[in-house]
């Protein structure tokens, strides 16, 4: 018995875990699994967020095809390489930094916002705004994933994410999530053909009684009955509690897309080496620095910069609490007082994996929600998030068919995920207190119907700070609310 006073290690108390390697470096009997469950968790996690890596190449490659004509399907390989590794890349910090079951893969609403907001964007910084191709837009939006990175990263120092996270409203970051749902909704219906743009009422149900093709030899009802067929797919398999459902509705969807020739054969075949090639030309550190300013260095530049650099740094960091903070609880993943186990390591992966988001081309990585899946199977360390990340290794054997899938069959993952976004939108408090409902209402709203998460942010937090003072509730007014209004609404000024 060691004497009063003298040091002891607090090792001396704790029991060594012994066993294999796996079993020592994530400590599998002091959390109550084994290698099998973990194993069969991450398999699980796995099929549930594959659909991701699959949505966004041809998301970010044929989206806004009025900015920029038809889908580019050189960059459909090239961003799938590179959502893969950033995907494989951001989950191996998950398992062997954080410890954690959760995994990192392209953030769906996110993915989106890059897509049809910060794309065509750049397409009008740039000096010739509507002869930019669509490559080099994508190069030019993945300098603001990059910054957005760093940013999230560097607010791990001083306290500074913290108080962020603690100064935006409650009910604003609750409905941010909704607000996005239903913006990924909006991009599934568009892209399906389910909505197509009309004069007089801005949009407008396809017409289901016209099997012409137009100009571009697109028969949008056919591709309408397709989505929405695999959007019932998708939703029966969920509720038989299938797993992988969203990924055999985007694969049965893709079939009877090129069985009606409604999909176009891609360019190319199947040859891996040509389209690893197009990785390392289109995407790999491919970032356009010089052409966001070619323009000319503006207050409307930089003012449309900051708040797209905005939007990714809070829609990240926001979305990978919720996401760990949620999941942890529901599971029983916390301590005695409460507090999620490594929160702070999982949200440093997060930063990271969206620095290298950017490195290897794609939009950013965060915690997705699909890890609720594996973790509810029974995986409670890192290495669950392991065997997910080797999973999207060999998944890069797949890159000779992603360009098969068109986006007609992703539809119906965005729109079945803007379902399940909408959970949340419950927990909203509407009624109780008006200078509370209006700004989460705004939030939730303005996204779909403006087409943008910016712009839901901004009404939101604006109107909350403006009913606040004219009520008199100054006092619950955050100084990080004021300075993220600020830079949103001055966006609007100067652009």
């Amino acid at each position: 018995m060691p004497k009063k006073g003298s040091c002891v290690s607090s090792e001396t108390h704790v029991s060594k875990p012994t066993g294999s390697w796996f079993e020592r470096f994530f400590r599998l009997k002091e959390n109550n699994t084994n290698i099998r469950t973990e194993v069969m968790a991450g398999v699980t996690t796995f099929f549930a967020t594959a659909f991701t890596i699959l949505s966004i190449p041809g998301m970010i490659a044929g989206a806004a095809p009025d900015t920029f004509g038809p889908v580019d399907t050189r960059l459909v390989s090239a961003i799938f390489i590179g959502a893969t590794l950033a995907a494989a890349f951001g989950t191996f910090l998950k398992a062997f930094y954080a410890k954690i079951p959760f995994v990192q893969a392209p953030g769906m609403g996110i993915g989106s916002y890059f897509a049809v907001t910060v794309m065509p964007a750049m397409a009008l910084l740039a000096a010739d705004g509507r002869e930019l191709s669509r490559a080099q837009a994508y190069q030019m939006g993945l300098v603001l994933v990059l910054i957005a990175g760093v940013l999230f990263f560097l607010t791990s120092f001083w306290g500074i994410r913290a108080k962020i996270i603690e100064g935006i409203p409650a009910n604003i970051k609750i409905a941010m999530g909704s607000g996005i749902g239903l913006f990924i909704t909006f991009l599934g219906l568009r892209q399906a053909g389910i909505a197509r743009p009309a004069g007089g009422t801005f949009v407008t149900l396809v017409n289901f009684s016209n099997w012409e093709a137009d100009a571009g030899g697109v028969i949008w009802a056919r591709g309408a009955v397709l989505a929405i067929v695999g959007l019932l797919i998708i939703a029966a398999l969920s509720a038989w509690k299938i797993k992988g459902a969203i990924l055999i509705g985007i694969v049965i969807t893709a079939v009877a897309a090129h069985v009606t020739g409604h999909a176009a054969r891609p360019y190319g075949g199947f040859n891996m080496g040509e389209q690893w090639g197009d990785f390392f030309e289109l995407s790999f550190f491919r970032f356009d620095f010089g052409g966001l300013f070619a323009g000319g260095v503006t207050g409307a530049t930089i003012s449309t910069l900051v708040g797209m650099v905005l939007v990714f740094t809070l829609v990240n960091m926001l979305d990978a609490l919720g996401t760990i903070f949620g999941i942890s609880h529901a599971a029983g993943m916390v301590n005695e007082e409460g507090e999620v186990n490594r929160m702070e390591q999982g949200l440093t992966a997060d930063a990271v994996g969206t620095v290298a988001s950017g490195v290897f081309g794609t939009s950013s990585t965060t915690t997705v929600v699909s890890s609720a899946s594996g973790i509810g199977e029974g995986g409670r360390t890192g290495l669950t998030s392991l065997t997910t990340g080797v999973l999207f290794v060999v998944a890069l054997l797949l890159a000779p068919f992603v360009p098969w899938i068109p986006v007609v069959a992703t539809a119906p993952a965005l729109i079945f995920v803007g379902c399940l976004m909408m959970a949340n939108i419950k927990n909203v408090d509407f009624t109780s207190d008006i200078t509370e409902g209006i700004p989460a209402f705004l939030t939730i709203a303005l996204m779909p119907l403006t087409f943008s998460i910016a712009n839901g942010i901004a009404f939101g937090l604006a109107s909350y700070i403006v009913l606040k003072l004219a009520t008199g509730k100054w006092r619950q007014i955050s100084w990080v609310s004021v300075i993220i209004a600020a830079l949103f609404i001055a966006q609007f000024v100067l652009v």
